[in-house]
């Protein structure tokens, strides 16, 4: 079983070195329309009784509209968070054979929206390990002109992983900071649709804010070994704490199904959704009904 589109032994070394890559033309131009309209439909579900403008939201509502797990209830989107091209990919960037789904999540960037603050992924998720890896999905080209993505290059390789309350707080001082060991921010030129940027849990990135008309509109997918931990600390996660696991034991449930090697066909069925509602995580839980 291999994706359509083989990533190139170069491509494998770039993410290896970089911690990030750019892989071209991994979803055609049908599926782009396809998904790209699957995600808006979950995301307006997931935020129309939103009705506040963006000045009036925290900072970190300013950066994106965030919308987890829309894989569990938007049957539709499912096929792409599950994408065996996505999936076996990431396996491939990280030298795994199988890998899970973390989770999803939309990262819709509003017209106006503020710049995203300088972090890392990886201390956000209580995953002992750290072979994990995010594919950036955009529904249509992003520049530096309406959100594109900045990456601090070889630092996942630096040692670090600090947790950086965006949530609260301004993120990482790449230009000042230690974190980046003086190493300047990489902005892509352009992130055409139809290519997915991948980069690793422990990679320096932030985003440009969007001084656009229009939605920077990107979905998201974070895969992570099979085989993994949780992490021993008092991080909660829905991924781990919906099912209970605990710290020190393997992260495997139906709310983290392998996503490579599995047939396009097989798609995963979901576990029940919370009940009652628990609030608390960024876009969860999957209802249409204001955050908290």
């Amino acid at each position: 079983m291999s994706p359509r589109t083989p990533v190139s032994d170069a491509l494998v070394k770039e993410f290896a070195e970089r911690g990030f890559v750019i892989v071209p033309e991994l979803l055609t131009a049908a599926e782009i329309t396809l998904f790209g309209n699957s995600v808006d439909r979950a995301v307006h579900s997931r935020m129309s009784s939103d009705t506040r403008s963006l000045d009036q939201k925290t900072r970190y509502e300013q950066s994106f509209q965030q919308c987890l797990n829309l894989w569990e209830d938007f049957p539709e989107v499912r096929p792409l968070s599950f994408h065996p091209r996505l999936a076996a990919t990431a396996a491939r960037l990280l030298g795994v054979e199988r890998v899970r789904i973390w989770h999803d999540q939309a990262l819709y960037k509003e017209a106006g929206g503020q710049s995203t603050a300088a972090h890392q992924d990886q201390p956000y998720w209580p995953i002992q390990e750290t072979d994990t890896v995010t594919a950036w999905i955009p529904f249509e080209d992003v520049t530096p002109a309406n959100g594109g993505m900045g990456y601090v290059p070889g630092s996942h390789r630096f040692g670090v992983r600090k947790f950086a309350n965006i949530f609260t707080g301004d993120g990482f001082d790449l230009a000042h900071g230690a974190e980046a060991r003086g190493v300047a921010v990489y902005f892509p030129e352009r992130v055409p649709a139809g290519c997915v940027a991948f980069h690793h849990g422990l990679t320096l990135h932030t985003a440009r804010p969007n001084p656009s008309e229009r939605t920077r509109r990107v979905h998201t997918v974070i895969y992570f070994a099979d085989g993994s931990h949780r992490a021993r600390n008092e991080f909660p996660h829905p991924c781990v704490d919906r099912p209970g696991i605990r710290p020190g034991e393997r992260i495997a449930s139906d709310h983290t199904p392998i996503a490579w090697p599995r047939p396009a066909t097989d798609l995963p069925v979901p576990p029940p959704l919370p009940n009652p509602l628990r609030r608390g995580w960024p876009g969860w839980p999957p209802r249409t009904e204001a955050s908290s």
